[in-house]
């Protein structure tokens, strides 16, 4: 096969990931990836690259326009464009591109589930209204006068209005959570990542930068995409839910390994926080010994278990 092309493929992503990615790829397409290289690596495949690949890792500035005499193509994986040079990038007749990620939209949409689920105590009201019940009351047909509200006297039921939402990770899921969350004008939406978005990036979305430790103190809903690494590796334990606000919920998408699940169910059962949401577990699949499990079975602990 003779190859017609070449694409530099910017990533963060681990050696399987990225093999999946190159498994696409067109026929005649040489794909070189490079994570987290040094900028003298970029520059100098650049020379000879038609197309440039970004996906979430690092700035494509005028200068590395400038290396790709060739290029025909920028291209981002995901939604956010902020740290490519636009106008370097029109000056130097290349077109760039966003392709929003179905998996991050999928995954976002996902936790505004988890975290409305937790609010309206999804758990225990389903499983309140399966129940038969002596309610006070006669079973009676409906009509526009004839009602039954709230017959089992709930008075723990929330919403996302008004309250204050952390993003621990904020990448392209975070960027498409935080979209979906401002029609329910939350009061406040704090996020945390290792480089701090452009002010431009931030207000679009209504969001503001925090330290990790103010979000985890701060937030009504604590939401979770923080990626593994050894840093992270059970980084969320129990000193940072006593941290949180009493009636506080979790809900996590990101590396199950990033929380110490049996401090997550000790903060829950013990009643300092209002509920969990996980997708993502330290042991996948689920195993039974998990002490979450056990919480998930009794509907009024407000736990939410759902198979990543």
């Amino acid at each position: 096969m003779t190859l017609t092309a070449k694409a530099i493929f910017l990533t963060e992503r681990s050696l399987r990931h990225q093999e999946a990615a190159r498994a696409t790829a067109p026929a005649g397409v040489e794909v070189v990836m490079l994570r987290r290289p040094p900028r003298e690596r970029v520059l100098a495949e650049l020379a000879a690259a038609e197309f440039l690949v970004s996906e979430r890792s690092g700035e494509i500035d005028a200068a590395l326009i400038a290396a790709g005499p060739r290029l025909r193509l920028i291209q981002r994986l995901g939604s956010l464009a902020y740290d490519i040079d636009l106008a370097a990038a029109q000056a130097a007749g290349v077109p760039v591109c966003t392709w929003p990620i179905i998996g991050s939209i999928m995954v976002a949409e996902h936790m505004l589930m988890q975290m409305l689920a937790l609010v309206k105590r999804l758990p225990e009201v389903s499983a309140i209204a399966l129940a038969a019940g002596d309610w006070g009351r006669p079973s009676r047909r409906t009509d526009e006068n004839v009602f039954a509200y709230n017959w089992s006297g709930r008075t723990d039921i929330g919403g996302i209005y008004g309250q204050t939402v952390g993003i621990l990770g904020f990448g392209e899921i975070g960027a498409e959570l935080a979209r979906r969350l401002r029609p329910c004008a939350p009061q406040r939406m704090l996020y945390h990542k290792r480089q701090r978005l452009p002010a431009a990036a931030e207000a679009a979305p209504g969001i503001t930068y925090a330290a990790p430790e103010a979000i985890v103190a701060e937030s009504d809903f604590l939401c979770v995409l923080l990626p593994y690494s050894p840093e992270t590796d059970r980084s969320l334990n129990a000193a940072t839910f006593a941290a949180m606000r009493r009636g506080a919920f979790v809900v996590s998408c990101g590396s199950g390994s990033v929380i110490d699940e049996a401090a997550l169910a000790a903060a829950v059962r013990q009643g300092h926080l209002g509920g969990a949401a996980l997708d993502t577990f330290e042991w996948e699949p689920l195993r039974p010994d998990n002490p979450l499990v056990t919480l998930a079975r009794e509907p009024a602990a407000n736990v939410l278990l759902t198979p990543h």
